[in-house]
């Protein structure tokens, strides 16, 4: 736990030092936000039905912008090697790693989200669901993409080859998150999509750390 919090607390650091990384997510998702209300005109029913799939669609989009950089700069600069020939477990300081790209460029949209929904003008029930949806899928977005990012890691156009990789499955967190608010905003209820997309989360902080350390074990061979 002592190299967990190491690996979190300096890939957060390192990343407040560079705001822009931050910020470039949370600006694109505002941006996409804001803009489709204005190209699909000022019609309410038209902005509720669209809403939740936009949203997703920017959250899934922003939170992909960063995937590229979860492991390059320690790649080049030896220190995922050193980390992977530490006696601390490589799957341990994976999900610290994890963790660190969840909450810098997950969990702020997940705090914007009620914000941009109210230009869709959805009540206060879509909207509490439309976070939680977010707050359980935007984790598992880092999770799958970080699969990703390992395997493309060292190749080149790799951030074409990650854009391919992982896209096919965001597809289910997509259909799952956006088809909740959905079903809410329609008075079905929501709890099935939350309960699919907890069991996807599950099996994803399960398998993905294991997974990813795999990965980058080859691409340091």
């Amino acid at each position: 736990m002592s190299a967990f919090n190491t690996v979190l607390r300096r890939d957060v650091l390192q990343a407040l030092r560079r705001k822009s990384e931050v910020l470039t997510s949370v600006f694109f998702f505002v941006v996409v936000a804001a803009l489709f209300p204005l190209g699909i005109g000022p019609e309410l029913k038209t902005l509720r039905l669209v809403a939740p799939g936009i949203l997703w669609v920017g959250a899934l989009l922003a939170s992909m912008l960063s995937l590229g950089r979860m492991f390059a700069a320690d790649y080049q600069d030896g220190s995922l090697e050193q980390m992977a020939l530490s006696p601390s477990s490589l799957t341990g300081l994976v999900a610290a790693k994890i963790l660190a790209h969840w909450l810098l460029s997950g969990f702020p949209l997940v705090l914007l989200s009620p914000l941009l929904a109210l230009l869709f003008d959805l009540d206060a029930d879509a909207i509490g669901v439309m976070v939680l949806t977010l707050l359980v899928g935007t984790p598992l977005l880092s999770l799958i993409g970080s699969i990703g990012a390992a395997l493309t890691l060292g190749v080149r156009g790799g951030d074409v080859l990650l854009s391919l990789l992982i896209l096919p499955l965001y597809v289910p967190v997509l259909v799952f998150g956006a088809g909740a608010v959905q079903a809410q905003a329609a008075g079905l209820g929501a709890a099935a999509h939350l309960s699919i997309l907890m069991a996807m989360l599950v099996l994803a902080a399960f398998f993905s750390p294991w997974a990813c350390a795999a990965a980058l074990r080859i691409a340091l061979e």
